[in-house]
């Protein structure tokens, strides 16, 4: 699938929500690969999505995280995106996440699969930056 057209509806309009939120957000396909993220999460990156575009999960799981408290990377079974892509059910955590500058963030992350009238489609998750006396 190389334009927003071919993809399913569900991804189209999560797309589009994504789009005009103000919290850091994510929109993956069912095999978890990134096919949009938000200004907001492109600021938590330190790179806009217009700049990276599609990415494999491997790899933008690789460059960002989620992370531990000692910054080495969670197992990607265990990312609450992950279990929303396998198990079809919202997960919620506290990890990291590294941006291009080599900073981490220490986040909360929810994942929630995309359902719709076909069935599952992929997933969103959506971080909220924890603040420095929440830690």
């Amino acid at each position: 699938m190389t334009s927003q057209e071919q993809r399913p509806l569900e991804l189209i309009l999560a797309r589009n929500l994504l789009s005009n939120l103000s919290t850091p957000a994510v929109l993956v396909n069912g095999a978890g690969d990134a096919l949009f993220y938000n200004e907001a999460a492109g600021a938590l990156f330190g790179r806009r999505f217009e700049d990276t575009g599609v990415m494999p999960a491997r790899e933008w799981t690789e460059i960002y995280g989620p992370l531990d408290e000692e910054g080495r990377p969670i197992p990607f079974e265990e990312a609450p995106l992950t279990v929303a892509l396998r198990a079809n059910r919202a997960a919620h955590a506290r990890h990291h996440i590294r941006s291009l500058d080599g900073r981490t963030h220490p986040i909360e992350a929810s994942g929630v699969p995309v359902v719709g009238a076909s069935g599952f489609q992929g997933a969103m998750i959506f971080f909220w930056p924890v603040p420095e006396e929440g830690r």
